[in-house]
């Protein structure tokens, strides 16, 4: 049985009733926000070119990358920002083509691979056997609008690498870079992120290919 409305407010029955009626056409007027009936997000991906020096050394042991570790905030398809450090927001219809820790995971192998400079790499989840795990964390992956006038794109990575036959952490260091945006706009910013990936993770696999083989030398 439908329980009675419990008017508390004061108001007269008459009144009341004409507030109700009223209330589907209020919602109805909302129906853009509902999920699926808005214009979809435009998609991107990120493409940065590696540039691994010549004098890094090729090695003839084998790597696995595990998925980087991320807060919410960026394990997301959302292209992030902040206008001050506390509030993350994210820019509307601007969706990355996977979630960001794929996406950096996908393109630290692909830049190992472009280097020519180690035998084998892989996902921690293929059928690689590696002699060493690199394992990142995302603290920054967002367009950063202060203090400059101009949003720069922010990459900040905290890298350990692991043996696997010591079992122990060798290496950690935490990787920054900024790069500013030619003009607040959705393609000056995409670029900006294919800058400052670019040099994080050109410093990253550098770095990861000069500790392992000082670690296996040393061993």
């Amino acid at each position: 049985m439908t329980q009675p409305i419990e008017n508390k407010s004061g108001l007269s029955r008459r009144r009341l009733l004409e507030v109700l009626a009223a209330a589907p056409l209020v919602l109805s007027g909302c129906s853009s926000l509902v999920p699926g009936q808005g214009p979809p997000p435009n998609l991107y991906r990120l493409t940065p070119k590696p540039e691994i020096p010549d004098t890094v050394p090729k090695v003839d042991w084998q790597l696995g990358v595990e998925v980087p570790n991320a807060p919410a905030s960026l394990d997301s398809t959302r292209v992030a920002l902040l206008h001050d450090p506390s509030q993350f927001e994210y820019y509307a219809r601007a969706n990355w083509v996977d979630r960001v820790p794929l996406l950096v995971q996908s393109l630290l192998i692909e830049f190992f691979e472009s280097s020519g400079k180690i035998l084998s790499v892989g996902r921690d989840s293929s059928d690689v056997h590696p002699d060493y795990v690199l394992s990142t964390e995302l603290r920054d992956f967002q367009m950063d609008y202060f203090p400059n006038p101009l949003p720069q794109a922010h990459v900040g990575v905290n890298a350990r690498l692991i043996s696997i036959r010591q079992r122990s952490i060798i290496a950690s260091r935490r990787f920054d870079q900024l790069a500013p945006a030619s003009a607040d706009r959705i393609d000056a910013i995409i670029a900006a992120f294919n800058v400052t990936l670019g040099k994080a993770l050109d410093e990253i696999v550098v770095w990861t290919i000069e500790n392992g083989e000082a670690d296996r030398k040393s061993g």
